[in-house]
């Protein structure tokens, strides 16, 4: 029998090592008013680094302007460089590795904020900036793709370790996956095999880019098993898009998420339903429209530990690839359940979000429990400075270039 793997031990992923199998998940952090890095980015990354994890993971670096789900978010450029640069060597003094999530947000970005053109698969309205985003050419895809082999090179050049390619919630190429959103009759559309160009490609320009480099960096992807609305992802075709990833040969790992940031963002999320504060976060008319319409919008879900697990099952029973588990990882118990189950990492969210050195207390003591009451009042405060409201975590400093 193989012997159950520890989830403190070090752990190899691609051509990089971790110090253990946690890795902190992309949670978009609101510290970036300029979209540049600033002091308070680097605090809210050093500390869950500092608290033990074996890698965190930055979200979310936009591919291009238009990427961007609203317009302070970090994108790639230049201008961008000495911060990110800052960034990682902040993580690495504290012996934790760096991830950059790269991506490009499609008809969830807010093109009236980034003041740039959203693109989807078909013409799409997004409620939240009251905005369409363009019907996408196949010029556009092309450009996107490229777009994503850049910000690996610049992720490179900047000290990270490894590159997320976000395949999910909706974004452009999840968006595409989707046949309740991909209404196109091209090449890009229809079948399963047509809706999963723009993701395989994607994937696949990252990996020419990264194995071009002098020093290779792993290559992840973050995968919707479901967006858990009717008609769109379902685990089935999920499912077989994963195992045209792996036989891509494209990914070293992929990350099981599951919802849509467009129309069931708590699908992901389980637990409370913060309407009341998610409609405060945004002004007249868009407050009143989310009050009256927001259970429809965010659908309460039951939490419990390991919630994603029994979908992710079909997904380890499949491949061979490693898999990081996602979704209600918040002790020791649920480790170890996930490396019993056969998954090589697990992620974790809110419970570093509440607790960065969360960690460093399970290890102490196998029997903490992690201090995050599934309240999600968390989600609320991404469109001011991404905290927990329960402990106040991660802590403020000033924000700086």
């Amino acid at each position: 029998m193989t012997a159950v793997r520890d989830v403190f031990s070090p752990a190899a992923l691609g051509p990089i090592t971790l110090r253990n199998r946690v890795i902190k998940a992309a949670t978009f952090e609101a510290s970036t008013p300029n979209a540049l890095v600033t002091d308070d980015l680097i605090t809210y990354h050093r500390l869950p680094a500092a608290g033990g994890v074996g890698m965190t993971t930055v979200a979310y670096l936009a591919v291009a302007p238009g990427g961007r789900t609203e317009g302070n978010q970090i994108y790639w450029r230049s201008e961008a460089m000495a911060g990110l640069r800052r960034l990682t060597d902040a993580i690495h003094a504290e012996g934790a590795k760096i991830s950059a999530q790269i991506g490009h947000a499609g008809p969830v970005a807010n093109a009236r904020s980034n003041r740039a053109t959203a693109y989807a698969p078909v013409r799409f309205f997004n409620p939240l900036s009251m905005r369409f985003a363009k019907r996408a050419t196949r010029e556009d895809i092309l450009d996107i793709t490229e777009a994503h082999a850049q910000a690996a090179r610049m992720a490179i050049e900047a000290g990270f370790d490894a590159v997320e390619v976000h395949l999910g919630h909706n974004y452009f190429a999840s968006s595409f996956l989707s046949p309740l959103i991909n209404r196109r009759d091209d090449e890009f559309g229809g079948s399963l095999a047509n809706r999963a160009k723009v993701a395989r490609g994607t994937v696949l320009a990252v990996r020419r880019a990264v194995e071009k480099a002098d020093s290779p960096i792993a290559v992840t992807a973050k995968l919707n098993m479901s967006d858990g609305v009717r008609g769109g992802i379902s685990t089935e075709e999920a499912l077989q898009t994963a195992k045209w990833l792996e036989e891509d040969g494209g990914l070293d790992a992929i990350e099981l998420t599951a919802g849509s940031s467009l129309v069931n963002p708590m699908y992901l999320f389980r637990g409370d339903a913060p309407i009341k504060q998610f409609a405060n976060a945004f002004k007249p008319p868009l407050r009143w429209g989310i009050r009256m319409t927001g259970t429809k919008f965010l659908r309460e879900y039951p939490y419990r530990d390991a919630y994603l697990l029994r979908d992710a099952r079909l997904f380890r029973a499949e491949l061979s690839l490693p898999l990081i588990l996602l979704g209600g990882i918040t002790n020791r118990e649920t480790m170890d359940l996930a490396m019993a189950e056969g998954f090589d990492f697990v992620a974790m969210g809110r419970a570093l979000l509440a607790e960065p050195d969360l960690l460093h207390r399970i290890q102490a003591d196998s029997s903490v429990k992690s201090l995050c009451t599934h309240c999600n009042q968390c989600m609320a405060t991404i469109y001011s400075h991404t905290h927990c409201v329960v402990t106040g975590s991660p802590s403020v400093v000033s924000s700086g270039g």
